[in-house]
């Protein structure tokens, strides 16, 4: 298997050179064909070589060339980078065919597709190169190269309204957290033969304490700019609102992944920490951002901005596990921290799932009405029943709504985050418990949010001025789209295959085992084989644990957090039954309520609706009405401001039309920016004040400045 792994990466940065030379040569429809079936091969050659190395063990390394100053160049492909290589394969195969179906629909109108297929995939290349870089010098070239492009492919879309800003912002920033990045390696590799990960994996164990915290806090501000978290993730929505729908798949469901790579990469494999602070710092961070971010997002009217703020809460509950794994690391509990950690690396392949298959969504809609205001549409279920079911499952998933992937992950967060009953310290503890009731109230912001989101776009009425048969252009179901929603259910019904595959990447890192506990091998277990205790075998067989294991591989259907002995089971589960539970529940009640209706006949008759001739569309309720609730709620948070113009007529009691214009101040901006950019401008006065055209007084500066550089001398 390890050169037929080889091989596959080597097929795959083949079918990316192809892609790039096609791309820029081929003319017409024929482009759109090179990034879909180019793009498709590199990406089925990615899950494959992924797969192998989850399934065999080995990791394959290729060695390039080297380089005298900088060393060897280093490629290795090892279990965590599989798992984040796999979902990028299983991401980009229906966002490259989604690219393709959507410029073929607006072909050459605003888009030059031989250049978009060049930078396509030139990222895509360069994404792979980050996750399979086994040296620092060509992670942080690979990073280089992802950053410019994905600067170029934000600002890719021809439209003289498009925000580009918001692509100088995004690209700054990146190149704010490359720096830090930089330097969180330099601290790691002080002292270290030279900079391959696995002399750097050596040197981080031999750091102070003082190094650690260092390279901690520089390489968790630069991989959070990219991730998206508090408070370095004001970039985020306006990148998002601002790129083009065929980018923003990839963008939200490839690169946001690289910042949580990065975390786990430098602060749990090549430079850990030994106590429970920097864990700690990640934890709050992260359950701080993903309030923040679904706040935002359930108050946001616009599709794509409440979409990117949804990928912000997302990012605080995958960084929240990836903290709390730490501590348990950090205080010597290996059993939750694998737990936490696959609990954090579940939800990442879960986000990119779901908000995928959103964001192309949201794409359709957006260039089938000519509007992502959600206030401005409606009725889209009768006109898209394809997109309708879709976008429906994506909404349930994202909501941890069962039987979607998105709840597996979630319940496995909170879960892990109860074991904190394990630590010793008392302080420590508080905050696990603050920590796990603000992801709580995230999940159930989550669910307010997405009932908007479906609820105000696809039900209803019409509230727009678009035309109903444009929308049946992109409104039938794709296989794009139909695939990740089949992922969205298979990720959430079969949880108990897809945690012995992430353990392989989790078992190295956090020295032990999270299958053993999440998933006990109830098919293997016999009362003779001792391979769990016979008194907990037994009650979990007289609940049917075994059902199956006849006709099924694995190690079983069941799904647990296991305890002490005296406490051997805290929480159990199992999607797998339970879909089948529901789906005869369901099918049991269509039954009775068909049999009950079939002898009645059914009158049609005109709606009343409280004497009105009809129901206008005005008159409905909105996005912003649906909202409200939270926006009053949470004022405190929001401190908006609000301008109302009043119009009276005659008399003073009577107004013809009040409107109320909201300006808000994001609290990120609010809190952390404007204080600063205060004071840059407080102290830029300051240093104008100087200089008022004195020749005296400048002299007098100069001295000073001499007196200074002498005294500091002295006492050095």
């Amino acid at each position: 298997m390890y050169g037929v792994t080889q091989g596959l990466l080597f097929l795959f940065f083949i079918a990316c050179a192809c892609g790039i030379v096609l791309s820029a040569s081929s003319r017409g429809k024929a482009t759109l064909w090179t990034i879909a079936v180019f793009s498709t091969v590199c990406a089925l050659a990615l899950m494959a070589a992924a797969a192998l190395v989850l399934i065999s063990g080995q990791a394959p390394e290729m060695r390039l060339w080297t380089l005298e100053g900088f060393g060897r160049f280093t490629l290795r492909l090892d279990a965590l980078s599989s798992i984040f290589l796999f979902i990028c394969g299983l991401v980009y195969l229906p966002a490259s065919l989604f690219v393709a179906r959507y410029l073929g629909h607006r072909f050459e109108e605003r888009y030059p597709a031989r250049r978009f297929g060049v930078f396509h995939f030139a990222l895509m290349g360069s994404v792979v190169l980050i996750l399979i870089a086994h040296d620092a010098y060509s992670f942080l070239i690979s990073w280089e190269c992802m950053s410019i492009l994905c600067y170029l492919l934000v600002n890719y879309e021809q439209n003289p309204d498009t925000d580009t800003r918001a692509g100088y912002i995004m690209l700054a920033m990146s190149e704010a957290g490359f720096l830090c990045i930089v330097l969180a390696f330099v601290i790691v590799g002080r002292g270290a033969a030279d900079f391959s990960f696995a002399a750097l994996a050596a040197q981080g164990l031999r750091l102070s304490r003082g190094a650690i915290w260092g390279a901690f806090l520089l390489g968790f501000l630069g991989f959070g700019v990219k991730a998206g978290l508090v408070p370095v993730n004001f970039w985020l929505p306006r990148c998002y609102t601002a790129a083009p729908p065929t980018f923003i798949p990839i963008l939200a469901g490839v690169t946001l992944n690289l910042g949580f790579y990065g975390i786990l990469r430098l602060n749990m494999d090549l430079a850990p920490a030994h106590g429970w602070g920097t864990g700690l710092i990640a934890l709050v961070v992260g359950s701080l951002t993903a309030l923040v971010g679904i706040l935002y997002a359930t108050t946001e009217n616009d599709m794509k901005t409440m979409l990117a703020h949804s990928s912000i809460e997302n990012a605080g509950i995958i960084v929240a596990g990836i903290g709390a794994s730490m501590v348990f690391r950090g205080s010597g509990f290996a059993v939750p921290a694998a737990i936490a950690l696959t609990a954090a690396l579940y939800h990442t392949l879960n986000h990119s799932v779901y908000k995928t298959l959103l964001f192309q969504g949201s794409g359709e809609i957006e260039a089938a009405t000519g509007t992502r205001e959600m206030d401005r549409l409606g009725g889209l279920a009768r006109f898209a029943p394809g997109l309708s079911v879709v976008f429906l499952v994506a909404c349930l998933a994202i909501s941890a709504v069962p039987p979607f992937n998105g709840f597996v992950s979630e319940w496995i967060t909170l879960q892990s985050l109860l074991r904190s009953a394990v630590l010793a310290s008392s302080s420590v503890k508080i905050v696990f418990a603050l920590c796990g009731a603000t992801l709580a109230l995230t999940a159930a912001l989550a669910v307010t949010c997405f009932v908007k989101a479906y609820a105000m776009s696809f039900l209803g009425i019409k509230r727009g001025d678009w035309e109903p048969h444009s929308i049946k252009v992109f409104g039938h179901s794709h296989f794009s789209s139909v695939y990740l929603a089949i992922a969205c259910l298979l990720l959430g019904v079969l949880p108990t295959f897809v945690v012995p595959a992430l353990n392989r990447a989790v078992e190295p890192i956090a020295t032990a085992s999270a299958s053993a506990s999440l998933v006990p091998p109830f098919f293997t277990a016999t009362p003779t084989n001792q391979q769990l205790p016979p008194a907990f075998l037994q009650d979990f067989h007289n609940l049917g644990a075994q059902t199956g294991s006849k006709i099924l591989p694995g190690r079983g259907l069941v799904l647990l957090v296991r305890g002490a002995e005296q406490n051997p089971v805290v929480f159990a589960m199992s999607p797998s039954y339970s879909i089948v539970a529901l789906a005869f529940l369901l099918g049991l009640t269509w039954l009775i309520v068909r049999g009950a209706t079939q002898a009645r006949s059914v009158a049609r008759n005109e709606l009343w609706a409280g004497g009105i001739p009809r129901l206008l569309p005005e008159m409905s309720y909105t996005a912003t009405g649906f909202s409200n609730p939270v926006r009053v709620v949470f004022q405190a948070i929001f401190r908006p401001n609000i301008v109302e113009d009043t119009r009276e007529t005659v008399a003073v009691h009577f107004r013809t039309a009040i409107l109320r214009r909201r300006e808000e101040t994001h609290l990120v901006d609010r809190l952390f920016f404007h204080p600063v950019g205060d004071a840059v401008n407080w102290f830029a006065r300051l240093l104008a004040g100087m200089h008022h055209g004195r020749l005296n007084t400048y002299i007098a500066y100069g001295l000073v400045f001499l007196l200074l550089i002498l005294l500091l001398f002295r006492l050095t």
